[in-house]
């Protein structure tokens, strides 16, 4: 599995050093993929890493006025916070597109995670083992909505590191839900995540292979 995610890494690495901003012609289908997860999870740094264009963002400066709304605990450095969306895009291979949406990780911003999760294929939902119980309202309304999906682990730097038994049990997750580790900031991690989940949709039939 670790060369073959090499060798299709490196592919999507030529594919997105090639006029980067623009959809290749060869491209005939365009899936969507959501990028989910709680408040400072690691989203907007996971779409910019996987994105091959200038990702579009929706951030906006967090001031006294979120103070008692969104926990700062545990990220100091977290200065803006995600108000709409990030949107990203990359291409799976000549005649494939992924387009991936990142949803905002506030409650109070869930009319506009369920616009963004129509017409989804899947999802892939960052959980920080330092908070686990943040993400229990996001996996929730994934399975509401029937939306497959992946865990992805991020790594942070004092991030316990749970056995994976542990870790579905404390997020009760059916045995079919895969659960995957990254680093977020890593393109070629990102990459490595990407590959494994678009390999879980083809194994569930979600995603069709295309010819």
């Amino acid at each position: 599995m670790a060369s073959a995610n090499s060798a299709e890494s490196s592919e999507l690495s030529e594919l997105s050093a090639a006029e980067p901003d623009y959809l290749p012609s060869t491209v005939r289908g365009a899936v969507k993929i959501l990028v989910t997860g709680p408040f400072g999870v690691g989203k907007t740094t996971l779409v910019g890493s996987l994105s091959e264009i200038a990702p579009l963002r929706t951030e906006e400066t967090m001031t006294a006025a979120g103070a008692g709304v969104d926990d700062l605990t545990g990220r100091p450095g977290k200065a803006s916070t995600t108000v709409a969306l990030d949107f990203g895009r990359i291409t799976l291979n000549p005649r494939l597109a992924l387009y991936l949406f990142g949803t905002p990780g506030q409650q109070r911003f869930w009319p506009l995670w369920e616009d963004l999760s129509r017409g989804a294929l899947g999802a892939i939902a960052l959980i920080d083992t330092r908070r686990i119980e943040e993400s229990f309202d996001v996996l929730g309304r994934l399975e509401e909505q029937q939306i497959p999906f992946a865990i992805a682990v991020n790594a942070f730097p004092d991030s316990p590191d749970h056995p994976e038994e542990e870790l579905r049990e404390a997020l009760d997750l059916l045995p079919g839900v895969p659960i995957l580790r990254c680093d977020a900031r890593d393109r070629q991690g990102a990459y490595d995540l990407l590959i494994d989940f678009v390999a879980h949709l083809h194994a569930t039939a979600v995603l069709e292979p295309r010819a």
